[in-house]
């Protein structure tokens, strides 16, 4: 049996797992940014096409960037020589000979030494630059890309069912970065959210200046995704209908990886497109694409920031969050003198004191055996009076205390009761034909119906259309996946996601009429 060719080892494959971790050692190091500021001296040679660099070489890169940047140190105070070999330990760099820069015999002998990154050690600075590098300014989601994914699709359709495959290549290669990126910009934006309402102390000032742009943002990036997702679908199917087998192999075929056999290109791009279909068409009407779950995200997340902005609002309102309060009363629970401060202070603070025990004679006391355990005996009543305040009912002068009655005051409430419903009345009537924005009476009167009508929904069922009746008009919401209700009012719009609203009058109210 002839055993399996072992694949070609070159840079990046000679990295063990053990190797791979140690290139970050300098990270944690005593002496970490001197490493990081050398490698960037050596970052700054290579972008310049310069790769191989001599321990002089890479202290005037240094002073370079000593000269444009504050914080890097200065050459002529490091040891150059034992930081470039401690990242030569850790497998950053690579360390050669180079006898051709020595000019004399002295410096020939004494092996002149010459430095460049190894290509793990390489990604391994990009990686710890990117890190550093990172701000709230890269977590955004991108809703451009989905027409762009719709126009790839189209083309990659044609290519294939024209036998272009080096377009066929370029389009799905495309397509299948677009996707990475999609995900990855998803990622780190939710992370973002969660980052944001995890945290102690948001500032109100930052968070108010931006809630607007963040809501609007989710909100565009959602109807994009909703409005593309059934056309993206449409496009996969369009795309497999001109051949799939013939799609892969086209690709597999123009695929440039050398170190790859045929085998493994097909099965690498089949993975792909199992991936690619996954995102934008699953393979049961049951199951939900990657693109309907990153939608229940994206509404998760309008509802954690709204969740945030009324925990900003509040600590606004009382001038100070509620952890920042449970905080300062910690710290006076760990300063007090005693245990009785202690105490006193929590009475004091969550209103708790001792229990009140009262004693109640039972009406006929012959009836209880006395050898009866308290366990068995049935219980006595009492009087929620006793409990509360420690008086027995009827306790000042044996009658129950007389009740007064207003009838002032019950008529003032009755014609405010009798106002307050015709001015809804007239409201719900005007919502009926309105043709401007809604004012406040009819928003309330809007808002109203929509709370009952929401009320009736059946979880798991957005199929079935809701109803409510009130004021003497019908509001109906009828389901419309994919598309959304503009409400103008003079404060605002209120969108409703996935219905349409109409309001009519009753039908007790046509009858009359």
């Amino acid at each position: 049996m002839t055993p399996n060719p072992q694949p070609p080892s070159f840079g990046l494959d000679d990295f063990g797992l053990d190797d791979r971790l140690r290139l970050f050692g300098y990270v944690t190091a005593d002496n970490r940014h001197a490493y990081l500021w050398v490698l960037r001296a050596f970052g700054a040679a290579r972008s310049s096409y310069h790769v191989v660099l001599h321990t002089t070489e890479v202290g005037s890169a240094l002073a370079g960037l000593a000269a444009a940047h504050a914080e890097c140190p200065d050459p002529a105070t490091l040891e150059l020589p034992r930081l470039l070999d401690a990242l030569v330990d850790w497998g950053v760099l690579d360390r050669g000979q180079d006898g051709t820069r020595a000019t004399t015999v002295a410096e020939y002998r004494n092996r002149h030494s010459v430095y460049q990154f190894t290509e793990a050690g390489y990604r391994a600075h990009r990686a710890v630059e990117s890190v550093l590098a990172a701000n709230v300014q890269d977590s955004t989601l991108s809703r451009l890309v989905f027409a762009d994914l719709l126009a790839d699709l189209k083309a990659l359709a044609a290519a294939n069912e024209a036998g272009d495959a080096e377009e066929v290549y370029r389009k799905l290669n495309r397509l299948d970065r677009a996707l990475a990126d999609v995900a990855e910009r998803a990622a780190r934006f939710y992370h973002m959210l969660g980052d944001l309402s995890r945290t102690p102390e948001v500032r109100p000032e930052a968070f108010l200046s931006h809630k607007d742009a963040l809501l609007a943002h989710l909100r565009d990036f959602h109807d994009e995704l909703q409005r593309y997702t059934p056309r993206l679908r449409e496009a996969v199917f369009e795309v497999e209908a001109t051949g799939l087998d013939r799609l892969i192999e086209a690709t597999a075929e123009a695929d440039e990886r050398l170190f790859s056999t045929p085998a493994e290109r097909l099965a690498d791009w089949q993975r792909r497109w199992a991936g690619l279909r996954s995102w934008l068409a699953p393979p049961s009407a049951d199951s939900l694409s990657e693109a309907d779950r990153l939608s229940g995200a994206t509404m998760a997340a309008i509802g954690d920031v709204l969740a945030l902005l009324r925990r900003v609002t509040e600590a606004r309102r009382g001038g100070v969050s509620r952890e920042s309060q449970l905080r300062h009363l910690a710290a006076w629970f760990a300063n007090v003198g005693s245990e009785e401060a202690a105490h006193a202070l929590f009475d004091v603070v969550f209103s708790l004191g001792a229990p009140r025990h009262v004693g109640v004679a039972h009406p006929d006391p012959e009836a209880i055996p006395g050898r009866l355990s308290w366990w068995d005996a049935p219980a006595v009543e009492l009087s929620r009076t006793l409990v509360q305040s420690g008086r027995a009912p009827g306790q000042g002068n044996g009658r129950p205390a007389r009740v007064e009655r207003s009838e002032a005051t019950r008529r003032i409430l009755r014609e405010r009761q009798v106002a307050e419903e015709r001015r809804q009345s007239e409201a719900a009537g005007r919502l009926v034909d309105a043709e401007k924005d809604l004012d406040e009476s009819q928003v309330a009167v809007l808002r109203r119906l929509l709370d009952i009508a929401l009320s009736t929904r059946v979880a798991g069922r957005r199929d079935v259309p809701l109803a409510a009746a009130a004021f003497g008009v019908r509001l109906t919401l009828t389901p419309c996946p994919g598309q959304f209700t503009t409400v103008q009012t003079e404060t605002g719009r209120l969108h409703l996601d996935g219905y349409t609203l109409s309001v009519a009058p009753a039908a007790h109210v046509r009858a009359t009429a």
